[in-house]
């Protein structure tokens, strides 16, 4: 008879997906299934079973052995994928934020010295456990929040030294932290002050040492490209991704943020797995992405936080078949905040998403956009049990009580791993 680890029951909403492809009445393909009066069996760190409580309880209940989670008058749903992040920072930039208070646009402040590269002053100073005890103390923080796995990027800086420190942040952070984290190089973030003048000196740099060191001590699984007007160009971009392709690396690519500069549609050429930002993307850009394959991931609150109103065309995106994800862009200059739920919040108000579409995009679509949909984001049977048990009735109110927290207990790899009293 098999024995659980871990049982939750009683539970107001279980929600999962099953893939269902071009069928009518799912949401991006995903039949979003809202279970009552039913529970999850663990085992091993993993879903074992999802169903009808009284069974269950039956096959999977061993007293003394099974802990029972009572989810009473709650609801239960995969972990938070949060596929774009930027963590690894000393300092953080409340003084930008307020220059931008005053009027001031966020390339005015980069171009005064400001945004990413001021960060990169901080990254080069720190020792390795400075960057350590900041970074573990963001995990904390994601999982309280409700997020089970990140994509975190290196980026601030842009050094070989500082680069490798930061990603080696990230190695030692996955083996210390209970969340999973999920490494991508992104040393071509902007091209650093002393290569101002040289930037193709820079660009071999990434290609030919850097990119090959990340690579080969198996500290990135991902490459990313800040693809952008003023910053590198597609085709400087094509040239960076080619490296990394060989390195072995996948591809990610911050797209069309303030300019339509091509970024989107090269990124579909390319086969990225995920196109990220798309503020700007254009008619033709949505066209490639549908016969890509590759996930577009929107990042409302950069959008929100720098006072824009240019939101990524999320509706369009969808009906056009696109797969679509959401994530935070968690980063000190332009969205410093770690909340999924409230990304739920903001797709529903500024890019009229529903909270099923929200829902589905911050969880099995993050998933995807890292290549791991068959392994996070569900509540399904053999996929890790990485869960979250919230404090609502109800899953519309996920996006609906925004700014508070509504996590009760987070469940990572079968194991309670943050619970409130």
């Amino acid at each position: 008879m098999p024995i659980a680890d871990l049982i939750i029951e009683n539970a107001a909403q279980i929600i999962r997906f099953e893939w269902r492809g071009n069928e009518p009445g799912t949401v991006m393909g995903w039949d979003f299934q809202i279970l009552e009066n039913s529970a999850v069996a663990v085992q091993a760190g993993r879903t074992a079973a999802v169903g009808n409580q009284a069974e269950i309880h039956r096959d999977w209940f061993r007293q003394g052995i099974t802990e029972i989670v009572d989810a009473r008058r709650k609801i239960v749903l995969p972990g938070f994928v949060d596929s774009h992040t930027h963590p690894v920072f000393m300092n953080t930039r409340e003084q930008e934020f307020e220059s931008r208070l005053q009027g001031k646009t966020y390339e005015e402040i980069a171009a005064l010295g400001g945004g990413i590269r001021s960060s990169i002053r901080g990254v080069r100073e720190a020792s390795k456990e400075e960057l350590l005890e900041r970074v573990l103390r963001r995990m904390d923080r994601f999982i309280e929040l409700g997020t089970t796995t990140v994509e975190a990027k290196s980026g601030y800086g842009l050094s070989f030294e500082a680069e490798i420190k930061s990603l080696e942040v990230l190695r030692d952070a996955n083996e210390a932290h209970p969340i999973t984290i999920v490494p991508t190089f992104l040393g071509a973030h902007e091209v650093p002050d002393e290569y101002r003048r040289r930037r193709e000196d820079y660009i071999r740099l990434l290609t030919d040492v850097m990119i090959p060191a990340a690579a080969g001590q198996k500290l990135a699984e991902y490459c990313d490209v800040y693809c952008e007007q003023g910053v590198y160009s597609a085709a400087e971009t094509r040239k960076i991704c080619a490296a990394a392709r060989e390195a072995g690396l996948g591809l990610k690519i911050h797209a069309d943020q303030f300019h339509a500069a091509g970024c989107t549609e090269l990124a579909a050429e390319l086969g990225a797995v995920s196109v990220d930002h798309l503020e700007q993307v254009t008619e033709e850009g949505v066209e490639r992405l549908r016969h890509s394959g590759s996930v577009a991931t929107l990042l409302p609150g950069s959008v929100f936080f720098i006072g824009s109103d240019s939101y990524p065309p999320a509706r369009k995106l969808i009906e056009a078949g696109v797969p679509v994800a959401l994530a935070t862009d968690f980063n000190p200059g332009s969205s410093m905040t770690q909340s999924m739920p409230l990304m739920t919040t903001f797709a529903g108000i500024f890019m009229k998403m529903t909270p099923a579409e929200a829902i589905v995009a911050s969880t099995i679509q993050g998933a995807k956009a890292l290549r791991r949909e068959n392994e996070i984001g569900n509540i399904s049977k053999g996929y890790r049990a990485d869960m979250v048990i919230f404090d609502a009735g109800n899953y519309q109110m996920i996006p609906y009580y925004f700014g508070g927290n509504l996590v009760s207990s987070v469940i990572k790899n079968g194991k309670i791993v943050n619970r409130r009293s």
